[in-house]
C-alpha cells in the first residue's frame, strides 16, 4: 500500500454519448508536497477535483486517502480533507469570524469556545485578523479566496484540494497566496487545480498536464522540460509573415509585441535564421501538449 496521503487510480468519468471527462487517470500526492494540476479550461480538472473530494463518483477506478477507500466511506475521510472549489459564496453580511464559526460547527466543533479559538488561528494564519469584523462582502477578491482557504482549513485537514486560487487576482495577492500554500504544504498535502502555468512553475514539486481527460505529461517541472532541450525555437516575425510561418512549422505559441509576432516553434531543427534555440519553460510543455 503506498504512503501517499492521496491515491488514485485509473479515474473514469463518462459522460452520455461516449464523451470522457477523465479517462484512466491516476496520482499521488504526499505530505510536504504541492502537486500542480495543468490544462486548458474544459480538460476535466474541476471534474478530477470533485472525485478526489468525494463529491461525485467516478465511472469507475479508486481514490485512497490516507490508506482509506474515500469511495466506500466518504464520510469517514472528508474529515481528514479541506477543499476549496473555484466558485463559492459567502452570505455577504456575515463577517469571516462568523463565518468560520459556522463552518467550525459544520465539521463537529460543538463547543463555543473551541470554535472561537479554531476561527481565530484560522484568522491568524491567513492574515484575516484584522478584517475579522467586516461583511465579507467588502473583502477584496484576495482575501475573500484567503478565507475560503481558511475555511477549507478548518479542522486542520491532511489534504487540501484547491481549484483556481488565484484567478482574477493581482499580482500582489497572488504571491500572498503563493506564500501561503507553500507555507501550509510543510504540514499536510496540497493539490493546486489551475491553468496558470505561473503558479505550477512556482510553487509545485510535481505537475500533470490535463488534456481532453487524459493525463498527457506527468513529472518534475524540470524533468517535463527535459525532452523539449534543443528543440524550442523563438523569433519575432512580420504580422504579414506569420501564416507562411504557420504553414511551415509546428507553431505552439504566438503573441502580438510591439507591433510584431512572437512566434514559439517546436522541432528538431527549423530552417529559418531568424529563429534561435532556446531553452524550454513550463510554458512551452504545456503549449507542446495541449497544441495539435
Amino acid at each position: 500500500m503506498s504512503d501517499a496521503t492521496l491515491v488514485a487510480r485509473d479515474l473514469v468519468v463518462a459522460y452520455p454519448g461516449g464523451v470522457r471527462a477523465l479517462d484512466g487517470v491516476s496520482l499521488e500526492v504526499r505530505r510536504g508536497m504541492v502537486y500542480g494540476l495543468l490544462g486548458p479550461n474544459g480538460a476535466g480538472k474541476s471534474t478530477l477535483l470533485r472525485v478526489l473530494a468525494t463529491l461525485q463518483r467516478p465511472d469507475a477506478g479508486r481514490v485512497e486517502i490516507l490508506g482509506v477507500d474515500a469511495l466506500a466511506q466518504p464520510e469517514q475521510v472528508r474529515g481528514h480533507l479541506g477543499y476549496l472549489p473555484q466558485e463559492f459564496g459567502f452570505p455577504p453580511a456575515l463577517t469571516p469570524a462568523e463565518l468560520l464559526d459556522h463552518f467550525a460547527l459544520l465539521k463537529g466543533i460543538a463547543a463555543a469556545s473551541a470554535r472561537r479559538d479554531a476561527a481565530h488561528a484560522m484568522l491568524q494564519r491567513v492574515a484575516l485578523w484584522d478584517d475579522r469584523g467586516r461583511a465579507v462582502k467588502t473583502l477584496s477578491g484576495g482575501m475573500k479566496q484567503r478565507l475560503g482557504i481558511a475555511v477549507a482549513l478548518i479542522g486542520a485537514p491532511q489534504l487540501l484540494i484547491v481549484d483556481e486560487p488565484t484567478v482574477a487576482l493581482d499580482p500582489t495577492e497572488r504571491h500572498r497566496i503563493h506564500d501561503l500554500l507553500m507555507e501550509l504544504a510543510e504540514e499536510r498535502a496540497v493539490l493546486l487545480s489551475t491553468h496558470l502555468v505561473t503558479d505550477v512553475d512556482a510553487l509545485c514539486q510535481m505537475a500533470m498536464i490535463l488534456h481532453h481527460g487524459k493525463a498527457v505529461r506527468v513529472g518534475t517541472p524540470a524533468a517535463l522540460s527535459a525532452p523539449l532541450d534543443g528543440r524550442v525555437f523563438r523569433a519575432r516575425v512580420a504580422r504579414a509573415e506569420s501564416a507562411r510561418v504557420r504553414g511551415r512549422h509546428r507553431v505552439v505559441r504566438e503573441f502580438l509585441v510591439s507591433g510584431a509576432v512572437e512566434m514559439t516553434v517546436i522541432g528538431d531543427a527549423i530552417a529559418d535564421d531568424r529563429f534561435k534555440a532556446v531553452a524550454p519553460t513550463l510554458d512551452d510543455v504545456f503549449a507542446d501538449a495541449t497544441t495539435p
